[in-house]
């Protein structure tokens, strides 16, 4: 397994640590202030304002591009995210430095974002949407681009399958599932987004699909 090298550039505490940090407290906090949506669940009275609301909708702010990915809906979702951050996002900060690693993370956000505001136009959605997979998933194209050999040992997978495999796979499962619908209530094509997004400014870089790039 290749190990990635720690760039001097890495602050401390790592970009990663602090979005787990701030994603773990907003969620925390978000059982402190309940409210009831219209069909009558708890939820956190934050995605008000913070969680990304369709544009057509009143509560739809611009701020919300960026502030959706630090909410999330439940436990096992802000623990898998969060999850893949740590594995895949401090490898990769530590190899590029916190000021890449913090711009790459924000492209991945906003192309989710950006990404999931069209889906909502197109198919007249009114439901907001949180949480930070689209920027895991953009996480996971660079590990996957940067040790592209690395087996990714995870628990619902029986053998352990290369990273740039595993991000191929993942995708596709992805598109599928947006394309037909099967799993209504995740937002698939805003992890797509967030795929491309971060795809788009390692392009800008210098990267182009098939490299392994190790800048």
């Amino acid at each position: 397994m290749n190990r990635p090298m720690i760039n001097p550039g890495v602050t401390r505490p790592p970009v990663s640590l602090v979005v787990i940090g701030a994603c773990a407290a907003l969620f925390g906090l978000g059982y402190l202030l309940q409210v009831n949506d219209p069909s009558g669940r708890q939820i956190s009275a934050m995605f008000g304002e913070l969680a990304l609301w369709p544009v057509q909708h009143p509560y739809f702010g611009p701020w919300q591009l960026v502030t959706y990915a630090f909410l999330h809906g439940g436990f096992s979702h802000i623990l898998f995210n969060m999850f893949a951050v740590w594995m895949f996002g401090l490898p990769v900060e530590r190899a590029w430095g916190s000021r890449r690693f913090a711009a790459f993370y924000l492209a991945c956000v906003l192309g989710a974002a950006v990404t999931q505001l069209v889906v909502q136009w197109l198919t007249g959605s009114a439901w907001p949407t949180v949480g930070a997979s689209g920027a895991v998933f953009g996480l996971l194209l660079a590990y996957g681009v940067m040790w592209p050999e690395n087996r990714i040992f995870l628990i619902f997978l029986p053998v352990p399958i290369k990273a740039k495999w595993f991000v191929l796979i993942y995708a596709g499962i992805e598109l599928f599932f947006g394309l037909t619908d099967i799993m209504p209530g995740i937002a698939h094509f805003a992890h797509l987004g967030g795929l491309v997004g971060g795809g788009a400014l390692m392009m800008a870089w210098g990267w182009r699909p098939g490299m392994t790039w190790k800048r």
